[in-house]
């Protein structure tokens, strides 16, 4: 979600100082009503490797979306044509019924996509439904088969930060009380009154999209903070399972903030 331009307190963009200090890329480079899917950063980030390589300098992907990450690394199998006709109907179905309804449709038309799709998982559950409504076939059938082309000329390490649940659930707290009084309340007025739509992609980032609740006034401000939290923590077991499955990760318990922590992923790296 850094993605998007004026989406900054909810996503923990880096601020100005710290992008003077260490180049970031792929930041702000998107309106919030802008689509984007995995394979067009897969082609961006590519193009950004290619200039770090030829500065001869090392890249570093930071965060948490294993999607992403997954699509850089090993590629993504070159799937139907987006329908912009069933994306806009499911679209509004979810907003009217919830995406839960939205997870039932799936596990009527593609029983083994909607096991491995969590309901509040919105877009992915519209594309595998947009898939077999558009094809009549289950995603799964598109997926068997498929050459996911990795990228083979980068030799990859990952590097797993594990603070613990305890920790872990201290630090989401923290940093949803951080997110409202940095302002996220008043950001979000700001954007709608720019003349984002309520419906922008942008906006389905955890987060934002109870905020906006809170703006509308259709949650208190309390239950906007308990929401962001609960979704928030179960975002991140999601995340930790999926990165747990990677064989490759090398894994430390602590945060990143920590000296320690640092020296000693940096003599792992070393010793490689």
């Amino acid at each position: 979600m850094q993605l998007y331009r004026l989406f900054d307190i909810g996503t923990a963009k880096p601020s100005a100082a710290e992008r003077a200090r260490i180049p970031h890329h792929l930041i702000d480079i998107l309106d919030p009503g802008e689509l984007f899917s995995a394979g067009e950063y897969r082609r961006r980030a590519e193009a950004v490797l290619d200039g770090i390589r030829e500065r001869r300098a090392v890249p570093i992907l930071v965060g948490g979306t294993g999607l992403y990450l997954r699509a850089l690394i090993e590629g993504l199998f070159d799937g139907p044509r987006r329908s912009e006709y069933w994306r806009r109907r499911l679209e509004g179905s979810a907003r009217v019924r919830g995406s839960r309804h939205l997870h039932r449709v799936l596990t009527r038309l593609d029983s083994h996509a909607a096991a491995r799709i969590a309901p509040a998982d919105v877009p992915k559950v519209i594309r595998a439904v947009e898939v077999r409504l558009t094809t009549g076939q289950p995603l799964s059938a598109h997926l068997a088969g498929r050459a996911r082309n990795p990228l083979d000329e980068y030799a990859f390490r990952l590097i797993g930060l594990d603070p613990g649940r305890e920790r872990l659930h201290e630090r989401i707290h923290d940093r949803v009380g951080r997110m409202y009084e940095a302002g996220i309340a008043g950001e979000v007025r700001r954007i709608l009154d720019g003349g984002v739509a309520r419906e922008a992609p942008a906006f389905r980032a955890i987060g934002y999209r109870q905020a906006l609740d809170y703006v509308d006034g259709i949650i208190p401000l309390d239950e906007a903070i308990m929401r962001t939290e609960r979704d928030t923590r179960r975002y991140a077991k999601r995340q930790s399972t999926w990165f747990r499955k990677q064989q490759a990760a090398v894994w430390f318990q602590g945060i990143g903030g920590d000296p320690a922590i640092r020296e000693q992923v940096l003599r792992s790296l070393d010793g490689e």
